[in-house]
């Protein structure tokens, strides 16, 4: 399923959860936005049944629980243009919903989708036409279809904002190394929890001094860049909009990412556990390729700070971006004032602390026999044994 598809399910899935959102909706998105036909006539009955004053409206500006007969109705009147419309498919719609409060946001998903197919299809046909008159060895055709497609721009910069300007092509992603090396699989399951701690709490990315090259998994890495891209744009972070984001950068095209990942991994009900914990592990493991430590510009021997789903402390082992960096002494590392820093060699492991100590002698552990042996003239300098027969 494409996630132009999972924005048409969760904006209809919205507004049979809250009627209220067809206000926001209803102005600028239009039925034949949608791509999917049956998606096209529920849209449209929910429109006809608002028109009319149906209950549900009105049940939801009293702040009431909103009826069955809001589902019912609309699939009883979307019937009337399709085929195969069931219940059980309306019901389909309200699950795939993340958030209805949300539901602008699936809207200009589906709005988007439907520019695109529109600029697609007059281009496939200048396309075609050009191809044409290549053949027939005029240009008339590739002439009028080329002012077809001017205008068809021209008006969606004037509708939606923004003048027609050219784009420069987005940065390919390079290519994985010939070899990749051997990720230990409890390391990957710690960086997709910690992106599912960012993606609940979009609030915490404000606190993370990550880069992208953190990650030892590329797909992480594009999950990553796309909740820092929603963060900074001030928009509403879900799965949904996460998948959305990481298509735009093309992450779902290069076979990077497939739309089932991305889901499971801002799914909100799909981990479980210490966030400040998980998040100690990924910045321990994630050196480059090259051997080199990650940090920010001018980091130093500065903290590395991981936020999560909640209050997230900073890390207890700083990285350096110097080569041959160490950690500040144990002395400044623990600065609280009424415990003291312990000692260099702790007394609980005299083994690593002190010198190694040597086994005891034989003779110290058989006195008897040590008596005897001392009794008995030495040998080239070397103390006489008793032959064991």
């Amino acid at each position: 399923m494409t996630p132009l598809i999972h924005a048409e399910q969760a904006v209809l899935g919205s507004v049979f959860l809250a009627p209220g959102q067809l206000d926001r909706l209803s102005p600028w998105l239009r039925p034949e936005h949608f791509s999917r036909p049956a998606h096209t006539a529920i849209y449209a009955a929910l429109l006809n049944l608002r028109a009319d004053g149906h209950p549900a409206s009105k049940a939801q500006d009293a702040g009431g629980p909103v009826p069955m007969s809001w589902m019912t109705d609309t699939v009883t009147e979307a019937s009337k243009h399709t085929r195969g419309l069931t219940a059980s498919y309306a019901h389909s719609l309200v699950t795939a919903c993340p958030r209805p409060e949300h539901a602008a946001i699936y809207g200009r998903m589906v709005l988007e989708g439907a520019i695109h197919r529109c600029v697609a299809q007059h281009a496939t046909r200048l396309h075609q036409a050009a191809r044409a008159d290549a053949i027939r060895g005029g240009a008339e055709e590739t002439v009028h279809h080329a002012q077809v497609l001017s205008d068809v721009l021209a008006d969606l910069a004037r509708r939606w904002g923004g003048e027609p300007r050219p784009v420069a092509p987005a940065e390919s992603v390079p290519p994985p190394p010939a070899h990749p090396r051997v990720v230990d699989e409890q390391l990957l399951a710690d960086e997709e929890f910690l992106l599912w701690c960012l993606s609940a709490g979009p609030q915490r990315l404000d606190e993370v001094v990550l880069h992208p090259g953190d990650f030892t998994d590329a797909g992480h890495q594009q999950i990553y860049r796309s909740l820092g891209a929603l963060h900074h744009r001030g928009e509403f972070i879900d799965q949904l909009t996460v998948l959305w984001e990481t298509q735009r950068c093309g992450a779902l095209a290069d076979q990077t990412l497939d739309a089932g990942r991305v889901l499971r991994i801002c799914n909100p009900s799909a981990f479980v556990g210490s966030a400040e914990y998980v998040g100690e592990q990924v910045v321990r493991a994630s050196p480059r390729a090259d051997g080199s430590s990650i940090g920010p510009p001018g980091a130093g021997a500065g903290r590395r700070r991981v936020a999560g789903a909640g209050a997230v402390d900073r890390l207890r082992h700083p990285r350096t971006r110097s080569a041959g960096g160490r950690p500040p002494p144990l002395a400044h590392r623990h600065r609280n004032p009424g415990r003291a820093a312990p000692s260099r060699r702790p007394a609980c492991c005299p083994h690593r602390s002190g010198p190694i100590p040597q086994p005891p002698s034989p003779l110290k552990r058989h006195p008897a026999a040590a008596s005897t042996a001392a009794s008995r003239p030495a040998v080239l300098g070397r103390p006489h044994r008793r032959n064991p027969s």
